[in-house]
């Protein structure tokens, strides 16, 4: 992934790149857990979305875990329909690198979904995960329901307490609804099972998350 200078500031829809109206191809299978990437997904399952920096790091982070279904990377919270990586990686499609978890609540919350999140990377940096510098890598939780939204803004605030303590800043990250979340693509999707010596620059604080 690109350690180069990236704008640190979202686009407006005026200077958006326009995209296209067909969705970028991906596989159906996923290539670890050999579920579903796309819908249709088991009665029962709940979406989450997280944006912690790279995604090729950030969806190794939860294909592993009890409870989740499947994962796929792909780019959320954005201006450009359908964008494509190189553009994403121009700073003018307003997108973050996201990743999309579909989790049996029966067997995972939500709760520890968010653990995972917050102590996976510095949520403090703004626009920016360690040397990966852009739009593209900023700290995001996009909740699916009203739960998710509530559980999301209690964690985020006993998270800044405990990184208060640790003395580090003010945390950063965007806490919205959903957005359309466009599917990455094939090659990103499962990147570091495909690669396992590939490139990951996620590095979380060492500060625990309780709630």
């Amino acid at each position: 992934m690109s350690v180069l200078h990236r704008t640190l500031e979202l686009p407006s829809s005026e200077h958006a790149l326009p995209g296209r109206e067909t969705p970028l191809p991906v596989p159906e299978r996923h290539f670890v857990l050999d579920t579903n990437l796309t819908p249709p997904f088991p009665e029962g399952s709940v979406l989450a979305y997280f944006g912690l920096g790279c995604f090729w790091g950030a969806e190794k982070c939860f294909w592993s875990l009890k409870g989740v279904y499947s994962t796929a990377v792909g780019y959320a919270s954005g201006l450009t329909p359908n964008p494509s990586y190189q553009e994403v990686c121009t700073g003018m499609t307003g997108h973050n690198e996201v990743v999309q978890v579909v989790y049996l609540s029966g067997l995972v919350d939500y709760k520890h979904l968010l653990r995972v999140f917050w102590e996976a990377h510095d949520p403090t940096q703004g626009m920016r995960q360690g040397n990966d510098v852009g739009t593209q890598y900023r700290s995001g939780i996009y909740y699916t329901n009203q739960q998710q939204k509530e559980d999301a803004e209690e964690s985020n605030l006993a998270y800044q307490k405990a990184l208060t303590k640790a003395r580090y800043g003010k945390i950063m990250t965007e806490v919205l609804y959903a957005p359309t979340f466009y599917y990455a693509e094939d090659y990103h999707q499962q990147y570091l099972a495909k690669n396992p010596h590939g490139y990951c620059g996620l590095g979380g604080t060492g500060v625990f998350c309780k709630k």
